[in-house]
């Protein structure tokens, strides 16, 4: 029974979705099956996610046009994976869910294009799913936690503390202006000679460092409101490094792990810091169920974990965060948002559009500038 039959059966707020996900923004090829029966939780029958690191590693970063590539050879794959994990056919499903936005325009085109053809092979109602939605609203596929709930989303491309109302209403309390913090590891990661992904390098590097042998800066801690910067720290690592360099002939395995600790540390201040912040002012809202939660690849990170669970108890709210292999890019998290749209009445026309950039709250003034792509964040 498809979604066009059941919304004639059944309310859909009664009926069980299976929904098929596809997630290529970045440098993960991913696809995914989700179903939602209530009032049992949801549940999350498959997901494959195919990653690109050896691809790009030669770069330093994530190459566009070669992660373009990767996706559409590996696309169709992941989906027929996905759904042979799920032991279902395309039949089975009521919706096709893709990432739209915003991300890497060559991986988001190949992920809509292949959706788009399964939507028109088989009737499917095909849904546009935002990337920063699919992460923020996963903290209700895991948890089944009300609105309004607070999200520190963090990760390379994004940093933003949202006020997470309904599945498509969010407010931005405060962000990057600048760089983000996976973007700060993946920067630092490259200056010390650590391979790629950044993050989990500087964080195992840090395990055997002084986190107060350099005293790094902590931008705009010192200012009032929610917004965060990276680019400065991210400078002042690099100096440092010059400085030890030019000091002993080179960058010695003690001084590269205290660096790291030093900058995970500042990070981790940072963070903390303005999640009070934010907390103050959500706590104002008097939710029935108080809860910060965090998603996105820094996510992972453990030791920002453990100071923004703390502030969350200082706070009197519970902390929630992803398991690890839902913190990363993932298709389950593009499903659920899929699912969470039908179930709000928002289905997305099928004519919608590919997208570089799509912020979550298109009221609040552009962070990081604005151009002919639109608001970057």
């Amino acid at each position: 029974m498809t979604f066009a039959t059941l919304i004639n059966t059944a309310t859909p707020e009664s009926a069980t979705l299976t929904v098929l996900g596809i997630e290529s923004s970045c440098d993960d090829t991913a696809a995914s099956v989700v179903r939602h029966a209530p009032p049992a939780a949801p549940k999350i029958v498959s997901s494959v996610v195919w990653g690109q690191t050896e691809l790009h590693a030669g770069f330093g970063g994530v190459v566009p046009e070669i992660a373009a590539r990767a996706h559409a050879e590996k696309l169709d794959l992941a989906v027929e994976g996905a759904l042979a994990q799920a032991g279902v056919t395309l039949a089975d499903l009521d919706a096709v869910a893709v990432t739209a936005g915003p991300g890497l325009i060559g991986g988001v085109l190949s992920g809509v294009m292949l959706a788009r053809g399964l939507a028109a092979a088989t009737g499917l109602p095909l849904l546009g799913v935002n990337h920063l939605a699919g992460h923020a609203l996963t903290p209700r596929l895991t948890d089944e936690i009300p609105f309004p709930y607070l999200m520190l989303l963090v990760s390379g491309g994004h940093c933003q503390f949202l006020l997470v109302k309904a599945a498509d209403s969010f407010t931005r309390l405060g962000g990057t202006i600048d760089d983000a913090p996976g973007e700060a590891f993946d920067k630092v990661a490259k200056l010390l000679a650590l391979p790629q992904p950044g993050g989990p390098s500087v964080e195992a590097a840090a395990q055997g460092g002084d986190s107060a042998r350099f005293a790094l800066p902590r931008p705009l801690l010192d200012r009032p409101g929610c917004d965060m910067s990276f680019s400065g720290l991210k400078t002042a690592v690099l100096r440092t490094r010059d400085a030890l360099v030019a000091e002993h002939g080179g960058l010695r395995r003690q001084d590269r792990a205290d660096l790291c600790a030093s900058f995970q540390a500042a990070v981790a201040d940072l963070l903390a810091g303005k999640a009070r912040r934010a907390l103050a002012l959500y706590m104002d809202l008097n939710p029935a169920q108080p809860t910060l939660a965090v998603a996105g690849g820094v996510a992972a990170n453990l030791t920002l974990r453990g100071v923004l669970q703390k502030a969350a108890h200082d706070a009197g709210a519970q902390f929630l965060a992803p398991p690890l292999a839902l913190c990363t890019d993932n298709a389950a998290m593009i499903a659920w948002a899929g699912i969470e749209q039908i179930r709000a009445g928002k289905i997305e026309a099928q004519d919608f559009v590919a997208r570089p950039r799509w912020p979550l709250d298109t009221k609040a003034k552009p962070l990081l500038g604005s151009g002919k792509k639109g608001a970057k964040a």
